[in-house]
């Protein structure tokens, strides 16, 4: 992370076989976008929602590549609750501003969702695969966004920032 610092971040837990796989590509266009300004895009692979990311970091990083054109970065696959958790998830998860849900049906989604997550077992865990994060240059976590916003709905705060 130290090679992050001076760097806007968007860290996103990810899964390659989920409903929200096609988000990708909306992480991509923001990289694109914004990347020349300060924005980093950090993906961490995740299996513990539904085993939807079941490859190895080398399959993981093939089917992103190839499928969606990634070019962010692409970390190895981690835990984002319990006992194994990544510290950089223990990080976010502690320091975030409430998620942001938009609209009665995403709320919907994710009681849904919630429920079928047997990893989330305390209030700030993460409840699903692509929950993101926006990390500002200080390394202030100043945005959490479930899995139903998709990237375009975080570009207004990746602006503000940058």
């Amino acid at each position: 992370m130290a090679e992050m610092k001076g760097k806007l971040m968007l860290i996103v837990n990810t899964a390659t076989g989920c409903g929200f796989t096609p988000q990708y590509e909306g992480l991509e266009k923001l990289y694109e976008s914004y990347h020349d300004k300060g924005l980093e895009v950090l993906d961490f692979p995740c299996n513990q929602f539904g085993n939807q990311a079941p490859g190895d970091d080398a399959e993981i990083h093939q089917f992103c590549t190839a499928k969606y054109k990634t070019q962010f970065d692409q970390l190895a696959k981690i835990e984002v609750n319990g006992e194994n958790e990544c510290p950089v998830y223990t990080y976010l998860k502690a320091n975030s501003p409430a998620e942001r849900v938009d609209g009665i049906k995403n709320k919907a989604i994710m009681k849904s969702v919630e429920k079928l997550s047997k990893s989330c077992k305390a209030e700030n865990d993460i409840k699903w695969n692509f929950t993101k994060f926006l990390v500002d240059r200080e390394g202030n976590v100043v945005g959490r966004y479930s899995p139903t916003c998709a990237p375009k709905d975080i570009e207004e705060d990746i602006k503000k920032i940058l």
